[in-house]
């Protein structure tokens, strides 16, 4: 029997309106996935793309050979650096609201990834972010006061006035700028890797973009050229299933695992679950041993959820069942550290609701400072003459000339 081709169009499991449905998640049991060695060839370890590296359980223990055994102290570190990110978040997505900033973009449900990283990385590796990596620049020494600035774009504001709102960068912590077009920052990373090596430097590179963005020619571009040149470097795809409102099996993700697009080339995958921060900080650490060894990069797909809208810009209430975050079968992040150190005893309901008051109002405090520098509708304002400088090493006759003529517009001369 000869059928016709048909075209086929990914569809999500359900819509608004729709019961939440996860069931296309392909989920391994905590600790049941083997960890290899570091020196592993990537055709012998090909099931860490398709499995889902897990160690916090159902019952909140940790599981098998992942487990980093971080300590308790480590771990309520971590739990605090996640409650602040979202603090941080729900304060700045309130401040746009009240239509104080022009934008923004939340983390909320992909907390773990950015902390659980920025543990693992060494500070002297060099960060290439995300818009949702929040928590990567408060882990790296970034101030509250200096990331609401910057979406003020206040006198404070570290990109001048040059940005968009939440596109940080940090030259002392090592993260550079965030970028709005769309996955450039993975050959950036691979790059400055590549350096690296050449310089004979135990520095590695790590770069962060979405499941969506993997359907981009700069995707495909960095790890050709990581795997060519075995670059030092850590490659991660955060598969939050949403790209805005398309559903991340436009992007193949329905087809193969995120964490097999590099096995063709030889580099390895893992596939982690992307709310559990003990997987993420062992496959992390993996990662980052192997690169600084000579192993080479590797590719790391880690599977959360994007809890709330794309950005202040959106309504997922268009595309997706409503609270389908409630039903995502790997939780919470915050709530699964909160109840791993509640298991362990080294936590208390009372400690999590006293921390989580004290650092809302941390966060009130900065954007109270924050404001003094400037705000939308009030002064201080940046100098315009700043809007000539960081262009050229030295600046040429004809923007001085420019310059000085702005200046004497302004002044009334």
């Amino acid at each position: 029997m000869i059928t016709k081709s048909r075209l086929h169009i990914p569809r999500p499991t359900a819509r608004p309106g729709d019961e939440p449905d996860f069931s296309y998640l392909n989920l391994s049991p905590a600790g049941a996935v083997d960890k290899p060695a570091i020196g592993s060839r990537t055709r012998d370890i090909e099931y860490l793309s398709n499995e889902l590296v897990r160690v916090l359980d159902d019952d909140h223990t940790a599981k098998g050979p992942w487990d980093p055994n971080l300590d308790p102290e480590q771990l309520q570190i971590a739990l605090r650096w996640m409650l602040l990110t979202r603090a941080l978040d729900d304060r700045m997505w309130a401040i746009q609201r009240q239509g104080r900033i022009s934008f923004y973009i939340q983390s909320r449900g992909e907390e773990a990834v950015s902390i659980a990283q920025a543990m693992a990385l060494r500070s002297s590796d060099m960060c290439f972010p995300s818009y949702r990596n929040q928590g990567l620049y408060l882990y790296r020494g970034m101030k509250l006061v200096d990331m609401m600035c910057q979406c003020l774009s206040n006198t404070r504001d570290m990109c001048k006035g040059r940005q968009l709102p939440i596109m940080y960068h940090s030259k002392e912590g090592n993260v550079f700028t965030i970028s709005g077009n769309l996955a450039t920052q993975f050959p950036q990373a691979v790059g400055w890797a590549m350096a690296s090596a050449i310089k004979g430097e135990d520095h590695i590179a790590a770069s962060w973009l979405g499941d969506g963005s993997t359907a981009e020619a700069d995707f495909h571009y960095a790890l050709t050229f990581a795997a060519v040149y075995q670059a030092p470097v850590i490659l991660n795809v955060v598969n939050n299933q949403w790209a805005i409102s398309t559903f991340q099996g436009t992007a193949g993700g329905q087809r193969r695992p995120f964490a097999a697009r590099g096995l063709g080339l030889g580099m390895p995958g893992i596939r982690v679950d992307g709310n559990d921060l003990l997987a993420i900080y062992s496959a992390t650490l993996w990662a980052a041993d192997r690169a600084r060894r000579g192993g080479g990069p590797t590719l790391i797909e880690l599977v959360t959820y994007r809890a709330g809208a794309h950005s202040t810009s959106d309504d997922p209430s268009k595309y997706r069942p409503k609270d389908e975050y409630k039903s995502f079968p790997l939780g919470d992040p915050l709530e699964r550290l909160k109840q791993h150190l509640i298991c362990i005893g080294h936590w208390s309901e009372e400690q999590h609701e006293e921390l989580s008051a004290q650092l809302q109002a941390d966060v009130h405090a900065a954007w109270k400072e924050a404001q003094k520098y400037g705000t939308m509708t009030e002064g201080p304002w940046l100098d315009p003459a700043t809007m000539f400088e960081d262009v050229y090493d030295e600046m040429p006759q004809h923007l001085e000339s420019q310059r000085r003529r702005m200046c004497e517009i302004l002044s009334g001369d």
